[in-house]
Parts: C-alpha cells; sequence; structure tokens
C-alpha cells in the first residue's frame, strides 16, 4: 500500500487580536529546546508561518492521528512563546509579513519583489511512488482532478481585512509565483527532468525545488508531491484530501499500467478549473474533469469516488471517505465555516 505524508503551513498570531506574529524563530527554537536535532517542525519563508511533517503512513488513522499531535504540539509550542497557531490558508486580518533568515529567502525576495510578499498557508500531500517514470505518469493523469481537492479544502475567503469573494484565494496569490500552477503533459521523466532544468536555466528560479508545479515529482523523497490544497481548517479535512490523493495516483498508476493515456486537457482549460475551484469552493458548480464543463460540485465530488472506487476500496478508506465527503458537503468547507463566524461574530478577529 502507497504511504502518505502531509505538510502543514500554520499561522502564528497573537491570541487576543488575531494579528499574525512573527515568531516562527522563538517557536522553532522551543521546539529544538524541547527535542534536540528534531524534524518535524520548520522554517518557512514567513516569519508568521510554522510548517510541521508528518511522518509517511499507510493507515489514514495513523496519519490523522499525526496530524492531531503535531497540531496540539504547534499550540503548545507556540503558547509558550506568547502566540497561538490558526489553521487558515490566509490571515484574514492585514498583515505585513516578514521574511525569515535564510540566504535562500533572501535571493526570493530580491528576485521576485512584491510577490514574495504575499502570505499563504497549504497543505502538501506526499504520495510515494515506485519510480520517476511512473511518478511523472500520474502527474500526467492527476492534472484535471486536482481543482477539485482545492474546492474541498478551499479555507481563504478573506485577504488583507476583507471578503474576497472566493472560497480558496490562497492559490490565486500562489499562482502570481512565475512556476506554479498547471503543467502540460509531460509523457516521461526525461521529458519532466529536462523541462525543469531548462526552467532552471532561465534563471527565473533558483533550482528544481522552485518547480511549483500543483503535483510535482519530490526533490528529497520518492514521492509525488501534491501542492493544490489550503491549509485546512480541521484536520480530518487534510486527511480526507491525503486519503483522495492517494487514491487518485494509484488509479492514475492503474491507468498508466493498463496503457490508457491521459485526459488531453490544455492547460488554459486547466487554469479555468483550478479559478472556478477556488472562486466558488463546494458552494457551485466545478468543472467536470472528463468534459470540462460545469456540473454541481456534489456530482463531481460523486465521480471523484466513482473514479477512485476501487483504489479507495483496496485501501480500506471508502467507506469513511464517502461519509467524509457527505459531512463535507453537509457543513461546508473552512471558508464557508470562517463566513458564518463572521456572520455570528460581526468581527474578523
Amino acid at each position: 500500500m502507497r504511504t502518505v505524508g502531509v505538510e502543514e503551513e500554520l499561522l502564528l498570531v497573537d491570541p487576543d487580536s488575531g494579528e499574525p506574529e512573527a515568531l516562527a524563530a522563538a517557536v522553532l527554537a522551543r521546539a529544538e529546546q524541547d527535542d534536540p536535532g528534531q524534524e518535524v517542525f520548520e522554517k518557512e519563508l514567513f516569519g508568521q508561518m510554522l510548517e510541521f511533517a508528518t511522518h509517511p503512513q499507510a493507515d489514514m488513522a495513523d496519519l490523522e492521528a499525526e496530524v492531531v499531535r503535531c497540531r496540539k504540539q504547534a499550540a503548545r509550542l507556540a503558547d509558550d512563546m506568547g502566540c497561538t497557531v490558526a489553521a487558515l490558508a490566509t490571515s484574514p486580518l492585514p498583515v505585513s509579513p516578514s521574511i525569515s533568515v535564510s540566504e535562500r529567502y533572501r535571493w526570493m525576495a530580491e528576485h521576485y519583489g512584491i510577490t514574495a510578499r504575499d502570505l499563504v498557508c497549504g497543505c502538501h500531500v506526499h504520495v510515494s511512488v515506485e519510480s520517476d517514470q511512473e511518478g511523472v505518469a500520474v502527474i500526467d493523469r492527476l492534472r484535471p482532478w486536482l481543482p477539485v481537492l482545492c474546492a474541498l479544502s478551499a479555507n481563504s475567503p478573506f485577504w488583507q481585512g476583507r471578503d474576497t469573494g472566493y472560497a480558496g484565494y490562497r492559490s490565486r496569490v500562489w499562482g502570481r509565483w512565475p512556476s506554479a500552477g498547471p503543467t502540460e503533459l509531460f509523457g516521461s521523466a526525461e521529458r519532466y527532468h529536462r523541462r525543469v532544468a531548462d526552467m532552471v536555466a532561465t534563471g527565473a528560479i533558483l533550482d528544481l525545488a522552485m518547480a511549483y508545479f500543483d503535483a510535482r515529482l519530490s526533490a528529497s523523497y520518492p514521492t509525488v508531491e501534491i501542492r493544490v490544497a489550503d491549509g485546512c481548517l480541521r484536520a480530518d479535512t487534510a486527511v480526507l484530501v491525503a486519503a483522495l490523493a492517494r487514491s487518485l495516483l494509484e488509479t492514475a498508476a492503474r491507468d498508466w499500467r493498463a496503457g490508457r493515456p491521459p485526459l488531453d486537457h490544455s492547460v488554459n482549460l486547466l487554469r479555468l478549473a483550478a479559478w472556478r475551484a477556488a472562486r466558488s469552493g463546494l458552494e457551485k458548480d466545478l468543472l467536470d474533469p472528463a468534459t470540462m464543463r460545469p456540473e454541481p460540485a456534489a456530482d463531481v465530488l460523486r465521480s471523484l469516488l466513482e473514479h477512485a472506487e476501487d483504489a479507495l476500496t483496496e485501501c480500506g478508506d471508502a467507506a469513511w471517505v464517502e461519509a467524509a465527503v457527505a459531512d463535507l458537503l453537509r457543513r461546508g468547507n473552512g471558508a464557508r465555516e470562517q463566513r458564518r463566524l463572521l456572520e455570528r461574530t460581526g468581527s474578523l478577529r
């Protein structure tokens, strides 16, 4: 069974005002003090962010337990430093991000200007693959399904103190990076690596780790890294994204081995599908991954479950994933929960 790992980025905020606080260095120092050599928590581009990474897990119950444990530990460490963590993909309140101290981050700030001043938090899912060739084959076949993961994880309706009109505005902000977004069909691992090398050779990106594709070969692990999800409000939503990502990847790998070609949607259509998912989340239509025509979000999610049914069943995930999707459609994603909270309190704090 394929293993899955999750990387989550959390906001560090003042517990009273809700304003983002640039205390990541202090929180990481405290983590190192508690556990010298720890590898769970990492520095990110901004001082107002804290990232953690789980270990690879084959069982989704084990993955959820680890995500919850890491979130609790992050909250405890933040509390020790006078702040708290918020599982939000963008700050509802205005923020002026602070760049973390790092030669790499300095280079990014100098080269990308205001783009490197946009604070967003994502949830990245790593799924194991047997080889680069298998990895690129599944990347080609995952492309039309990734906007659906964006829609169900959408958790960024507010930006700089205003309602954006989007459910997942993070992806619109993230799309400003020159190497971000959906990709054309690669066809082989050789072509994938050649194209990334060509991108690095332009000087517009620093290295292959800055190929910020929606799905890419990991530079560090034998995995495909799926990068479209917002940082999720609830831990169980992050685990649902992980389970769906694994089942979609396994289905794609089987299609590749069976000689079934990927859907040849243009990057233009994929960008429109991603925009639609970010704009409306689960509230209205999404673009159907097969036809690229609008369908109700619930119907598109049903199509995803049917598409990945065999893989979900063999992993033992089918029943709980179906229940989790039904619950998500009923209660709404993080964007809907945030907006309901604003309606109830009248304050973005």
